[in-house]
């Protein structure tokens, strides 16, 4: 067995070995004591059945990690890139568009594979703590529309590396890079506009006292709002959520109509608060440019790792090509996306203690803020006692309790 065989491998088999450890470490954490702050909130059933979701979660994380993380060793060792490459070569195109077809077969089998468990996840466990709205119609329309725009946006831009790395020599990486980031950035003027509506029906917030405190509140942090609007989130979930979507003049706040329903006026305008934070701060500024960095480090990386061919031989592949080196790049990346993971998660655990802070401040108190992130912690049934091994592995928000204890310190 080729040696970068093995070493991707050995790298499949720590991280199953990792995330099994995290998860039976995260199990442990669970305690059957409900934390006085939450006393009032929620009552012994409720706090059972918030721990009795953690459990089937993350079971039947370890469950589905085993089963795919076997299916990819199998279809390694096997040669199972060689003969998807195979098959793809056998329509006669050139490099790019075998490149497409050699991807696109193996995002089928990836979609074969994984739609078992999603099906399980979404009308088993959702249905079984009463989250499930999706009916099987909304499930299969999801699945084509979400393949229809990767075909029309991910193939174009799939494409475009291939031709750079085809054509371009040794800057590749960097016209790369710079069509990722312009492709992402475009992304979020055109995201808001055209692709979330074909998911979800966005609707202006009605008059009254919410919007009148929304835009109360906007006008007297100067930030700018070209519209409010709920969002029909119980067509899938009763979980609740709230987001900032677009930039600048076309910046909007979306609410989902599950969150409009469950907390009062004062309690969505100090989650708006904490989002608006986010902006003031430069948060969103400062991850993009992270994220900016990180995606001209990774093809940096990757025109490094194209120099070396016996790489893909290691692979049992017939022939060397820029679209099955892509791939294979992708797990030996993983230890490295595992670290970057990590230190970008905890810089986004401190942005939102500072958007807390900001709310608690431009608001005048924390109670609305508190009692709101009780409340969407009860709705959807959070863990409130996780691990902090697992926190510091794959959280990006800090656990509630100590969010709720640094407000609790935030002066006027």
């Amino acid at each position: 067995m080729n040696i970068w065989l093995t070493l991707v491998l050995g790298i499949i088999l720590f991280s199953l070995a990792l995330e099994l450890f995290v998860s039976y470490l995260n199990l442990g954490a669970l305690t059957p004591e409900l934390p006085k702050e939450f006393e009032g909130i929620y009552n012994k059933d409720e706090y059972r059945k918030s721990q009795d979701y953690t459990k089937a979660t993350t079971r039947f994380g370890i469950f589905e990690n085993c089963i795919s993380t076997s299916i990819t060793v199998i279809f390694l060792v096997l040669g199972g890139f060689n003969w998807l490459d195979t098959l793809a070569r056998q329509f006669g195109y050139n490099a790019i568009v075998t490149g497409l077809i050699f991807t696109a077969c193996l995002g089928l089998l990836s979609f074969i594979t994984g739609m078992p468990f999603s099906i399980y996840s979404t009308f088993v466990i959702e249905e079984r703590f009463g989250f499930n709205k999706t009916t099987a119609k909304t499930f299969i329309l999801d699945i084509i529309k979400g393949s229809l725009l990767a075909i029309a946006l991910g193939g174009p831009l799939l494409a475009l590396v291939f031709w750079f790395f085809e054509t371009t020599g040794t800057y590749a990486w960097v016209y790369c890079w710079v069509g990722i980031v312009a492709f992402s950035v475009l992304m979020q003027f055109i995201a808001p506009i055209f692709i979330m509506p074909l998911f979800n029906k966005f609707t202006p917030l009605e008059p009254g006292e919410l919007k009148d405190k929304i835009n109360l509140y906007s006008t007297k942090e100067k930030f700018q709002l070209s519209g409010i609007f709920t969002m029909d989130g119980s067509k899938r979930s009763t979980k609740l959520n709230a987001f900032f979507t677009g930039f600048g003049k076309f910046r909007k706040i979306v609410f989902f109509d599950t969150i409009v329903e469950e907390l009062t006026a004062d309690e969505i305008v100090s989650v708006l608060a904490h989002e608006m934070g986010h902006y003031k701060l430069k948060h969103i500024v400062k991850m993009m440019l992270i994220s900016t960095l990180q995606t001209g480090f990774m093809f940096f990386l990757l025109s490094l790792f194209l120099k070396f061919p016996e790489i893909s031989q290691g692979f049992l592949l017939e022939h060397t090509s820029i679209y099955a080196s892509l791939i294979i790049f992708g797990f030996l990346y993983s230890p490295i996306s595992l670290f970057t993971s990590i230190g970008i998660n905890s810089l986004s655990r401190k942005h939102e203690f500072q958007a807390d802070a900001y709310a608690a401040t431009t608001t005048g108190e924390s109670k609305h803020l508190i009692t709101s992130l009780k409340k969407l912690s009860r709705a959807n049934l959070s863990n409130l006692t996780p691990h902090p091994v697992h926190v510091f592995l794959h959280y990006s928000h800090p656990p509630l309790l100590e969010r709720i204890e640094q407000l609790l310190t935030v002066k006027k």
